[in-house]
């Protein structure tokens, strides 16, 4: 025989038990619709997209040696350093893509990094070991970072190298006018040449396609 005490005790509890179980749920649907109300109040942001810019690419030749001038509406982002890398990438492209008239292989990946910094002593630069963006006034270097991929795999001769090179330095030039100099290197660290022959230890000018954009030897 069950004592009455504890028969009512047990009522109240199961009593109790319920209770809370309708309030947790009730608490359970109330969060839900909020939740629910969130999702679909919360307006989405739109990805951002770069605006596209002319940009002219010195495009070569391995026929003549030359470089001809390409102009293409890219994506371009707004900070100098990646407007460069970018636009180099996409130089790189067209070399990588078939039928090219400067075949090499690699594409936009083979830059990992384009740095712009006063060239010393420059009118209008500033000092700073740590400056990397475009100087008002002030001529520039471009660090251009390959990879070692790209280096290795680069077709071996001094005329194709360096044709590659001075594309690429005469690419800086047409689309930021203040970059003056250039230096390459491979996987952050100086090398002694591209591929066996075109001089990577020294500082192009990029006066130095000159030669190469008339359809001469560079």
């Amino acid at each position: 025989m069950i004592p009455r005490y504890q028969t009512i005790l047990f009522f109240v509890l199961l009593a109790a038990s319920i209770a809370m179980g309708a309030v947790l749920w009730q608490l359970r649907e109330r969060a839900h619709q909020r939740l629910l109300a969130g999702e679909v109040t919360t307006p989405t942001a739109a990805p951002q997209v770069a605006p596209e810019v002319q940009a002219t690419l010195m495009v070569a030749s391995d026929a003549d040696d030359s470089l001809t001038p390409q102009a293409l509406a890219l994506p371009l982002p707004s900070s100098a350093n990646e407007r460069a890398r970018a636009i180099l990438g996409k130089l790189l492209d067209l070399y990588a893509a078939p039928g090219a008239a400067h075949p090499v292989p690699g594409g936009a990946s083979s830059i990992t990094q384009v740095f712009l910094m006063p060239v010393a002593g420059g009118a209008g630069t500033s000092a700073g070991a740590g400056a990397s963006e475009q100087t008002a006034g002030g001529a520039e270097m471009a660090v251009v970072n390959l990879t070692s991929a790209f280096a290795n795999s680069h077709p071996s001769g001094i005329e194709t190298e360096t044709l590659t090179l001075l594309s690429i330095c005469a690419t800086l030039h047409a689309n930021l006018p203040q970059v003056s100099e250039v230096r390459f290197l491979v996987d952050g660290q100086q090398r002694a040449t591209l591929a066996g022959h075109a001089d990577l230890t020294r500082t192009y000018l990029a006066t130095d396609a000159g030669a190469a954009q008339s359809g001469g030897q560079p």
